[in-house]
């Protein structure tokens, strides 16, 4: 019997895991009487959060009264004591209602205790040897070139093919966002809903948003150079750091004589394959690892109305994701010389990965073999470039980032200029490549984005509902955008061949029975 392909294997995990999440979700549902309780604490967390709000907003008066003399001191004390008793009742309410309104079923907390935490060990699996990969990878890719001159030229091919298709990327999202103008579809009241449901998640966002703001102009550029090699590896958010230290390490070992250099080369070259073959030993457990992860995401997923609600928005992100790869696919065409179908073919068990798991960092190594053993890019250019876009190279992020900002300006009534928009493109793309260093990253960083164009911060609660899925689909078009830029770089640099295709058990000797 013919074995399935990795990509089958892989797109029916994806559908066993929803089905099986459905059917479970469809036996388990909520009683009648249950369902009508949580709809009555729904409404009254609405009436109570109003509540909430005008408390503080009349703490906030007797405090300006205060510090204008027109109270004296115990009636500050006074009114704000019992301000202060009323807004601690609401909160221990608030707190009984949202545990109604969170109530599971049996179906949902045995997918949440004994289904997910198998996807979250695959998703661990992955970005377990995503440190070491790139490390080995990058100083093996480095050494390889013999010349820092040729070093610094794919250096700057690779960064300029990035900006541009970024900026490419940005000015997709603007133009279908203006022309479908998703934003005049949600009504006030539904605007106001997704305000109050997603106040607190906002407010996060913006306080880190905030925390970045407040570091130096030379903060990026600081935190490139790490302090000490093995704290920063202890971390996938710093792999700048990481990439850092590999690529000086790397020009260090050129510059050697060869013969001290060679031993240290061997190792590297060794090492690089054993986490070569660690991936495709946990890719082997794929299938069981995206069945995890979907099931996992049908439970937690929001209410059917908000989808409606946000669906033009979400429609907008989808298409302009969709554009973004045509645009992959004519580089790989008039570039790379290569069919668009032999490279999608390539890259899908990769790009079903970074739908799944929504992490570029723990597809890194999965895109990495792709690359170098299925489109046939050799691994001192593969090592080099795709590390540095996993960091760096957000396409998908940045047009989302251009969408959102839009749309929710749409959603509030204002009309952005076309100034503001191309400021919206220059603010995207540099947000796209600082934000990889930021937990977070897409969201936080669209704060900036927002804040540039003068859009209302807290329009960032009208996105939060469908933005798990569209996370998952702009990481497909990160991992694609990279995988591009590597195989159009690999052809200039002569550096392309055909596909040299390697299994787990390649020197694995059967006992014969």
């Amino acid at each position: 019997m013919k074995k399935l392909a990795l990509h089958w294997q892989i797109l029916l995990g994806m559908f066993l895991g929803i089905v099986f999440a459905l059917v479970l979700v469809q036996v388990s549902s909520l009683s009648a009487e249950e369902l009508e309780q949580i709809e009555r604490a729904q409404t009254e967390i609405v009436q109570l959060n109003a509540d909430k709000k005008e408390l503080k907003a009349q703490l906030s008066k007797i405090q300006a009264d205060y510090a204008a003399t027109t109270i004296t001191t115990f009636e500050f004390h006074q009114q704000r004591s019992i301000i202060e008793l009323e807004l601690d009742k609401l909160d221990t309410v608030l707190g009984r209602l949202k545990e109604i309104t969170s109530q599971q079923t049996w179906a949902q907390s045995f997918i949440s205790d004994w289904i997910k935490p198998f996807g979250t060990i695959f998703i661990n699996s992955l970005k377990l040897i995503a440190i070491p990969l790139i490390l080995a990878a990058l100083i093996k890719g480095v050494s390889d070139l013999k010349d820092i001159s040729s070093l610094s030229k794919m250096g700057f091919k690779t960064i300029a093919i990035y900006v541009l298709t970024t900026i490419i990327a940005v000015s997709i999202g603007l133009g279908v966002v203006s022309l479908v103008k998703p934003g005049g579809s949600i009504t006030e009241d539904t605007r106001n809903e997704l305000i109050e449901a997603y106040a607190g998640d906002a407010e996060m966002k913006q306080k880190d948003a905030a925390a970045q703001k407040e570091a130096g102009p030379l903060q990026a550029l600081e935190d490139l150079v790490p302090s000490n090699i093995f704290e920063a590896a202890s971390s996938n958010s710093n792999m700048l750091q990481v990439i850092f230290f590999a690529i000086f390490f790397g020009v260090a070992l050129i510059l050697i004589p060869e013969d001290l250099a060679e031993t240290v080369k061997k190792f590297f070259d060794g090492f690089n394959e054993v986490i070569l073959k660690m991936v495709d030993l946990i890719m082997l457990t794929a299938p069981y690892g995206v069945f995890a992860l979907m099931a996992a995401l049908v439970i937690e997923a929001p209410s059917a109305d908000l989808f409606k609600a946000l669906g033009m928005y979400a429609f907008c992100v989808v298409l302009g994701l969709a554009l973004m790869i045509v645009v992959y696919m004519t580089f790989v065409k008039i570039y790379a010389k290569k069919s668009p179908i032999f490279f999608l073919k390539g890259m899908i068990p990769a790009q079903l990965l970074a739908f799944s798991t929504s992490s570029s960092a723990a597809t890194l190594p999965v895109t990495m073999e792709r690359v170098t053993e299925h489109i046939g890019v050799e691994e001192e250019v593969a090592s080099f470039v795709l590390p540095i876009g996993a960091t760096i190279n957000m396409d998908g992020t940045s047009l989302y980032q251009a969408v959102a900002a839009v749309f929710i300006a749409q959603a509030f009534g204002m009309d952005l200029s076309f100034g503001t928009q191309l400021g919206i493109i220059a603010t995207a793309t540099l947000a796209s490549i600082g934000s990889a260093a930021v937990p977070g990253a897409g969201m936080v960083m669209l704060v900036g984005v927002l804040g540039y164009a003068g859009i209302p911060e807290a329009g960032l609660a009208l996105i939060f509902a469908v933005d798990r899925p569209l996370d998952m689909c702009r990481t497909v078009v990160n991992v694609t955008g990279d995988a591009t830029v590597a195989t159009v770089i690999a052809k200039s640099e002569g550096k392309l061949h055909e596909p040299r295709i390697k299994n787990w058990d390649d020197n694995y000797s059967k006992k014969e029975a």
